[in-house]
């Protein structure tokens, strides 16, 4: 795609006020990156001169240099003015297409400053503009209508060349010589900005958003389809809270191959892309690791792991094959209950491991496994991370395997515990809000709700499926759900079974729940109290009947 290409929609002008102090606030509005950079007394004088919205644009590149401001001032200006009129404008974009096509409203800027991106989308952080060249794209989501900028990325031209083109994945992919898979993710990646627009995912909530007021309607399909992938049982460390320590026959290197190939035909009919998180035991123990992680690579899913610390050379050869999502692994609480629970000297190991990560610039995650005797070290355990980690957050413990022989958190004392949880969420980077039920103390504080656990609530055989070494699918990894064997039966198979459906629809008494789909609280715990998953709602939910916080 040539420098410069332009996409554009009717858009009307933003109509002015002749009050210059009217004027000064639609301004501010408008343009509010430019307003933080200009002081005050030659914002007013520029205010005075403009006869349009869109003309400030122009009399801030103009005269940038005059006034000694900020030299990549008027670009940023210029980018600001197009966000303001896709703001301004009504006029719907569509959210699927029969055939591949670009954004009506995506406008790409040919910029010779870099980093404006970062002050248009609110995520500068200590990003300063740079004397280079940019290409920046902005445009509205389809769904949701926000608008948004970033720079170009090289899939994000790849899908856009695709659309303009009519190319097919398969001619793309033989042209670049790469796996059509590969392409297949650029893509599905676009469609997930809605930088491209295309066909309807068919990975869906049977729910209607129209029933559900209070949920955002992007909760209701998915992009991309996670395989949670426990490749082998062998584990360095015996955890006090293990799930399951059963020893499974493994699988051929050919059965496993099979398995991903399985995997990217799904995602090819669904209209979705595909994530691998490799786990165990520990993953890295696997015999075939390397090959399956250059195989996933080559099918072009993104890939992520769910392990124990390992050492610097190994997580160098993964990042040269393909960088990884993530990297996540444990701690239960603070020193000392940390190593009771996973063995002696695992804290220090996870810390420095963690700061490894950091110098090798993997995204880290850190997971707590919530019970009654590590409860009050969460938050203490938070500050400890703070500028360890990417994200650390935590799942409820769910009474099965080894686990059943723990202290589950008390009923009574959870909500206290979420509503502190949440509070520090927006004092510490690294907390992630996850468990489904915050999602309850943002809809009592009238806050939009959140993707709860897996970005789609309860994700158990939604957006997300478990397959173990010996080619078991399970809905969730926490606790029994069996679907079948994957050497049996396609994914697709599995993934329309009647079994599977009844997973996805979780328990009758969360049907009518205004937040349902981004809660359906967690199976799992429900399951290891005992209840009837398919009828009794999480035992540890505390919305009222008329599904009004309590």
């Amino acid at each position: 795609m040539p420098p410069g290409t332009r996409f554009f929609i009717t858009i009307y002008p933003i109509p002015m006020q002749d009050n210059t102090h009217d004027k000064s606030q639609l301004l501010s509005r408008a343009y509010p990156g430019c307003r933080k950079l200009v002081p005050d007394d030659i914002w007013q004088q520029l205010v005075s001169e403009v006869e349009s919205a869109e003309g400030f644009a122009d009399i801030l590149r103009d005269r940038a240099a005059q006034l000694e401001l900020k030299p990549y001032l008027g670009e940023l200006a210029r980018m600001e003015s197009y966000v303001a009129r896709l703001e301004a404008d009504n006029t719907p974009v569509p959210e699927y297409s029969e055939k591949i096509s670009v954004n009506p409203t995506l406008h790409l800027f040919e910029n010779s400053w870099k980093n404006l991106a970062c002050l248009i989308d609110g995520a500068a952080g200590d990003l300063d503009p740079e004397k280079t060249g940019e290409l920046v794209i902005v445009w509205r989501h389809p769904i949701g209508g926000k608008v948004r900028a970033k720079q170009v990325q090289e899939e994000d031209l790849l899908a856009m060349k695709m659309a303009l083109e009519e190319l097919s994945v398969q001619a793309v992919a033989k042209e670049g010589n790469v796996h059509a898979a590969a392409v297949e993710s650029a893509l599905i990646r676009a469609l997930q900005d809605g930088v491209v627009i295309g066909p309807e995912p068919l990975i869906q909530r049977d729910s209607s958003p129209e029933q559900y007021k209070d949920v955002d309607p992007a909760f209701f399909r998915a992009r991309i389809f996670s395989l949670q992938w426990h490749i082998t049982q062998d584990c360095d460390l015996h955890c006090r809270h293990c799930y399951d320590r059963k020893q499974y026959s493994e699988l051929s290197p050919e059965q496993e191959i099979g398995i991903l190939d399985d995997l990217a035909g799904f995602c090819s009919s669904h209209n979705v892309h595909g994530q691998v998180t490799f786990t165990g035991g520990n993953p890295l123990l696997h015999p075939n690791f390397a090959k399956l992680y250059q195989e996933a690579s080559d099918r072009g899913f993104t890939t992520a792991i769910l392990g124990n610390p390992t050492t610097r050379e190994k997580i160098e050869r993964l990042q040269a094959i393909q960088p990884l999502a993530f990297y996540q692994v444990s701690l239960e609480g603070l020193q000392e209950h940390n190593d009771y629970m996973r063995g002696r000297g695992h804290y220090e190991r996870v810390l420095a491991f963690l700061e490894m990560l950091r110098e090798l610039g993997v995204f880290s995650m850190v997971m707590l496994t919530l019970s009654r005797d590590n409860m009050k070290q969460v938050l203490p355990l938070a500050e400890i991370l703070r500028n360890r980690t990417d994200l650390f957050t935590f799942n409820r413990l769910s009474l099965v395997g080894e686990g059943a022989n723990l202290a589950a958190v008390d009923p009574e004392e959870y909500p206290g515990f979420l509503r502190a949880y949440g509070a520090a969420v927006g004092t510490n980077p690294c907390l992630g809000i996850k468990d489904n039920l915050l999602n309850i103390i943002y809809h009592e504080q009238k806050r939009p709700v959140f993707g709860g656990c897996t970005g789609f609530g309860c994700g158990a055989a939604f957006n997300f499926i478990t397959v173990l070494a010996d080619g078991a699918v399970h809905a969730c990894r926490k606790f029994p759900s069996p679907l079948g064997n994957i050497l049996d039966n396609s994914l697709g198979e599995i993934y329309h079974s009647g079994a599977a459906k009844r997973y996805r629809g979780g328990a009758s008494e969360c049907r009518d729940c205004t937040i349902r789909p981004v809660c359906g609280g967690c199976l799992a715990v429900a399951h290891s109290h005992g209840l009837d998953i398919f009828r009794q709602k999480d035992p540890y939910c505390f919305f009222d009947s008329q599904n009004t916080p309590c």
